[in-house]
């Protein structure tokens, strides 16, 4: 029958996956994370955003900013720290910079929105103030996502050429030379 004495079946090797499908699922994961950070920032956001407009006398757009930019300072630790903190971390200046430079861009994104619904239409009550916060928030972080992953928050070089070169060699048999290919142009 094929099984063992202990009457268990041997688990069949396992498949590698291939290249395309190890960067579709490492997106995948780094979608989640940016998506926890990014929905903990929305709530930080949107509390900052009531509590202000609640206590203070601030005009709509103006204590949107406020919550803004405590959703940024959020936003950061918990990208740096968490969602992208596996990417290179040599040039944090520089980092923080262009952080600081995509976030103020988001932050009109997100604000104008806002700005074009209040003053522009004239719907500024609470519910239709936090709607189109949440409009502006959503529109905003497809530029932030795309921003911080292809700008900001750099990934290391891949190591995948490498291993592929290594097992490229390791598959010559004994005594072969390792061919050489010629560059044309």
């Amino acid at each position: 029958m094929g099984r063992g004495s202990s009457g268990l079946q041997s688990a069949p090797p396992p498949v590698p996956r291939s290249a395309l499908r190890q960067r579709f699922d490492q997106l995948v994961r780094e979608v989640a994370r940016f998506g926890a950070v990014g929905g903990a920032g929305l709530l930080v956001n949107l509390l900052v955003f009531n509590l202000v407009r609640h206590v203070t006398d601030l005009q709509v757009v103006r204590a949107s900013v406020i919550a803004t930019v405590v959703a940024i300072i959020f936003n950061y630790l918990g990208f740096r720290y968490f969602t992208y903190r596996d990417r290179d971390k040599s040039r944090r200046t520089k980092e923080l910079g262009l952080f600081l430079l995509f976030s103020v861009v988001g932050l009109v994104i997100e604000n104008g929105v806002l700005y074009a619904a209040t003053y522009g239409f004239g719907w500024d009550s609470p519910l239709q103030s936090n709607i189109f916060k949440f409009l502006g928030i959503g529109v905003a972080t497809l530029f932030r996502f795309w921003s911080y992953r292809t700008w900001v928050f750099r990934a290391l070089p891949a190591e995948e050429p490498v291993a592929g070169a290594e097992s490229f060699l390791e598959r010559r048999g004994p005594g072969e030379k390792p061919r050489v290919r010629q560059r044309v142009g």
